[in-house]
């Protein structure tokens, strides 16, 4: 039996191409459940992955594609049997073993979850790494104590995949959401999300002398890191909480330990990759039950795998508004 799938190969200059070849189960790698995948999504590593790798490749050719979601057709371990739904994010899945980028799928079980009741295959990619990632910060930041009522709270990165999904959760919760952008012309859309507020990304992209300003949000989101975490720091309110997600805008951090120790401020790691199993499914069902669909439709892009070359390299500078739902049948 043949399949598609987009594959990554590296020629002996050490450049990279990538294309949507014929491939057949044998070439795929051993592991205990084999997926038709129905779904996926195009996040930031995949764009690095598709691209020249990022470090992220390990070994070529390479199947990208950091996560999927599909039917599981064969499986020797008795958590998982024919015609179960099932969803994988995390786990180094296309970055150091093959993807979702492809019509089959061979992964470990441990890496897979089920599909949680409410959602479809195609809803759980519209989510995806990049919502999965958001309600794991939503869930932190409530675990440090933000509830409505309390102030705005602010997502950096508004428009792209984790900050679409963190507006239209924490709005959905009753939250008075104030999204960032740099792109004026999406503003509208993260209106429709729900966020109360926009705020240009000028407003926060320069550091500051001054390690505190006014206490003006109740927690954030955060999905770019960099001068503007740094500037955010210092305008959270007394014991409030920044959920930090990504760094588009740099790993460094130019900032003082002021805002921890005269505010008490807390800054919260998020990792979706290495998440343990129950998390996952706690984070999976509040998904279903917290995350609007009808905002969750609003924010899809539909592709397939011959979309991915150009949409991999728009990623990567900030071009993809919402979420990419990649139909690997299409």
């Amino acid at each position: 039996m043949s399949f598609r799938a987009l594959r990554v190969d590296k020629n002996d200059d050490g450049k990279t191409s990538a294309a949507v070849v014929e491939m057949a189960l044998s070439d795929l790698p051993e592991a205990e459940v084999t997926v038709a995948v129905e779904y996926s999504t195009v996040n930031y590593k995949d764009g690095l992955c598709i691209g020249p790798g990022g470090g992220l490749v390990r070994n070529y050719p390479h199947i990208p594609g950091i996560d999927f979601a599909g039917t599981v057709e064969t499986s020797s371990d008795a958590r998982y049997k024919p015609g179960d739904k099932v969803v994988l994010t995390g786990w180094r899945v296309g970055e150091a073993h093959w993807g979702g980028y492809s019509q089959r799928a061979r992964v470990k079980a441990d890496w897979l979850v089920p599909l949680p009741d409410g959602l479809s295959a195609k809803q759980a990619m519209a989510v995806g790494t990049a919502g999965f990632t958001a309600m794991l910060a939503v869930m932190a930041l409530e675990a440090h104590g933000l509830k409505p009522g309390r102030g705005p709270v602010l997502v950096t990165g508004a428009a792209g995949g984790v900050g679409s999904v963190a507006t239209a959760i924490l709005a959905n919760l009753g939250y008075e959401v104030a999204g960032v952008t740099g792109r004026p012309e999406t503003a509208e859309y993260l209106r429709g999300l729900g966020a109360a507020r926009i705020v240009a990304r000028a407003e926060l992209n320069e550091t500051t002398k001054r390690p505190l300003e006014g206490e003006t949000w109740a927690g954030c989101v955060d999905a770019v890191g960099g001068a503007m975490l740094a500037r955010v720091l210092g305008q959270m309110k007394y014991g409030a909480s920044v959920a930090a997600v990504g760094l588009a805008g740099g790993a460094a951090l130019p900032a003082t330990v002021i805002p921890f120790l005269l505010r008490g401020v807390n800054l919260l790691g998020i990792d979706s990759v290495m998440q343990p199993y129950d998390n996952r499914l706690a984070a999976w069902r509040r998904i279903a039950t917290d995350l609007p669909m009808d905002k969750l439709e609003a924010m899809i892009v539909p592709a397939t795998l011959g979309d991915l070359p150009r949409l991999g390299a728009e990623i990567l500078q900030g071009q993809v508004r919402g979420r990419v739902v990649v139909d690997v049948n299409a």
